[in-house]
C-alpha cells in the first residue's frame, strides 16, 4: 500500500471523525461516504473489523505505512510496560509527528516533507527520516538557511499548541523532547486496546 495522497476529508467522514484536524467539508457532512450518504442502512461491525479499522485510523492519523507499523507494534510489544500506551508513544516519538507537535508544520504529511528535504537537524545534524525514534533529550531544530522557510514562519506564527512533554524555544526556533508522553497526553481518540487485541489474533 503507497502512502495515501486522496481526499482527506473522505477519510475523515470514513472514521466519523476529523482525523486531520479542523476541517469545514468535514462539518459540513459528517457522514460516512458512499452514493447514498445518510439514507444507506449500515449493518454492525464484526469484531474483527472493529478493531482493524481502529489500526487503520491511526495509520491515516499519523501518515504509517503497513510494514512500518508492524515493526512499531513489535517494538512496544517487546518494552516493558502496556503494548498499547508503549505503541502510542514510539508513535508520538517520530520525528515528524514531533516537528507537527511543535508547530514547526502544520500538519503532519507538512512535517513529514520538511523532513525529507532535510530542513530539520537533530541535535546539531540534518535528519531525513521521518521515522526516526527520538529519545529523551534529544533537541530538534530548524536548519539555519531554513529559518526564514514561509511555511515554517506561518506556521510558527500561528502555533498554539502547547504539550507538557515539548519544550520549544522561539529564539532559537530549537525545540526539546523532554520525554514520551504519557497516555493522557495524547489528544487523539485511540482505542489502543483494540489494536493489541488485533495483533493477538
Amino acid at each position: 500500500m503507497a502512502r495515501y495522497i486522496g481526499p482527506k476529508t473522505k477519510i475523515a467522514r470514513k472514521f466519523r471523525e476529523p482525523i486531520y484536524g479542523p476541517d469545514k467539508n468535514y462539518e459540513k457532512r459528517n457522514y460516512p461516504p458512499g452514493q447514498h450518504g445518510q439514507s444507506k442502512k449500515r449493518s454492525k461491525l464484526s469484531e474483527y473489523a472493529t478493531q482493524l479499522k481502529e489500526k487503520q485510523k491511526v495509520k491515516y492519523t499519523y501518515g504509517i505505512l503497513e510494514r512500518q507499523f508492524a515493526k512499531t507494534f513489535d517494538r512496544a510489544s517487546r518494552k516493558e510496560g502496556i503494548t498499547g500506551e508503549n505503541l502510542l508513544q514510539l508513535i508520538e516519538a517520530r520525528l515528524d509527528n514531533v516537528v507537527y507537535r511543535l508547530g514547526i508544520a502544520p500538519t503532519r504529511s507538512a512535517a513529514r516533507q520538511l523532513v525529507s528535504h532535510r530542513h530539520i537537524v537533530v541535535n546539531g545534524k540534518v535528519v531525513n527520516i521521518p521515522s526516526y525514534t527520538l529519545k529523551a533529550g534529544d533537541e530538534i531544530g530548524v536548519r539555519e538557511r531554513s529559518k526564514s522557510f514561509e511555511v515554517i514562519t506561518d506556521s510558527l506564527r500561528s502555533r498554539s499548541n502547547r504539550y507538557s512533554w515539548l519544550e520549544w524555544d522561539e529564539s532559537k526556533m530549537e525545540g526539546k523532547f523532554v520525554s514520551a508522553p504519557a497516555r493522557a497526553d495524547i489528544t487523539e481518540t485511540i482505542k489502543d486496546q483494540l489494536i493489541v487485541e488485533l495483533y493477538s489474533k
